[in-house]
């Protein structure tokens, strides 16, 4: 255990949104609306396609938006949520601002998320952290020589930042200047319950979640059939049938034990780490994070409003987080 004078103590931020944005269902929610993408800019224009190649034969789909000239700051790499995209509003909205602030942008599609389900066989697990840290310095490797990138992610993205962060820590890697996490989960299972529970946010992940299923069962039909995964519907009974039918898996808590960053985890780490949540968020009790013992370079912000990934803070829908991440990368 770390010792407590090592432990850096928990931020609070002023962050109060207008009495129309309070509500944490509305915070959460909004997040995602697509009208928050609004037009197109030179961000949109200057995005192009890359396909990566993650190790052991996986492939993964990104969007690589540079900026001209000489004036760019650096690279920051962005990964979404469960059942997000590289065009997630989020996404969007945070790869726009932080492109304006000078930054290169990276949004990477995880395995079977946006319109990537064609590139490999097998079906997305939160487990499959080896793909996502090879895409990671695959794409350092690629588009910064000799450099650094920062990154980013958003619930189940930030837990994959988490644990790309402490992989680079543990093998010394040096290919990471800043990673920031926004709302992480650090009990998958616990959050998954909490997903159940609340029904509008339940039946919005069913619904992208079924989608996904279906799509990866139309172009693998000889491999996959998810119909009795998908007459189900809540999402850890489906989790729990995917993983009796498909995988090697014992039961769920051996499934989501693989990646519970509880216990520990974050007393290691080396790399820069911003660690932000609030304490009205549905789907992730915020408690985790605060009693999680932190080494000297976790900085652990906390808010009393924002919901799931949210922090909105105006009609605009702009995101009160974004110049904390461009300060963050700056540095």
């Amino acid at each position: 255990m770390v010792r407590n004078e090592k432990i850096r103590s928990i931020e609070k931020p002023p962050f109060s949104p207008p009495w129309y944005l309070k509500g944490p269902l509305v915070q959460t929610l909004l997040n995602s609306a697509r009208f928050r993408n609004r037009g197109t800019g030179d961000f949109e224009r200057n995005s192009k396609e890359r396909i990566i190649d993650a190790g052991g034969g996986v492939r993964l789909q990104g969007f690589l938006s540079e900026r001209k000239g000489s004036e760019a700051r650096g690279l920051v790499i962005l990964l979404h949520g469960w059942e997000g995209s590289a065009e997630s509003a989020y996404m969007v909205s945070t790869g726009r601002y932080l492109y304006g602030e000078g930054f290169h942008v990276f949004r990477l599609n995880m395995r079977d998320h946006g319109e990537s389900h064609h590139l490999n066989e097998g079906f997305f697990l939160g487990t499959l952290i080896d793909e996502a840290y090879g895409a990671v310095k695959e794409i350092v490797r690629r588009f910064t020589p000799g450099g650094k990138a920062s990154l980013a992610g958003f619930s189940m993205g930030a837990n994959f930042c988490i644990r790309i962060a402490k992989r680079a820590s543990d093998e010394g890697y040096g290919g990471l200047g800043h990673v920031f996490a926004v709302n992480p989960p650090l009990d998958p299972l616990d959050s998954t319950e909490r997903v159940d529970r609340v029904p509008i946010i339940r039946a919005y992940f069913l619904k992208k979640w079924k989608r996904s299923l279906g799509k990866k069962e139309s172009l693998y039909p000889r491999l996959y059939d998810f119909r009795p995964v998908l007459s189900l519907d809540r999402c850890v009974p489906m989790t729990e049938e995917l993983l009796r039918r498909f995988t090697s898996y014992v039961s769920l808590e051996d499934y989501f034990g693989r990646y519970n960053l509880r216990e520990g985890y974050l007393e290691d780490v080396t790399i820069p780490l911003t660690l932000l949540t609030s304490e009205d968020d549905p789907i992730i009790p915020y408690g985790d994070i605060a009693s999680s013992a932190k080494s000297p370079s976790v900085r652990f912000l906390l808010t009393k409003k924002g919901g799931h990934c949210g922090y909105l803070m105006n009609l605009r829908l702009e995101a009160w987080y974004l110049p904390l991440m461009a300060e963050a990368f700056r540095a």
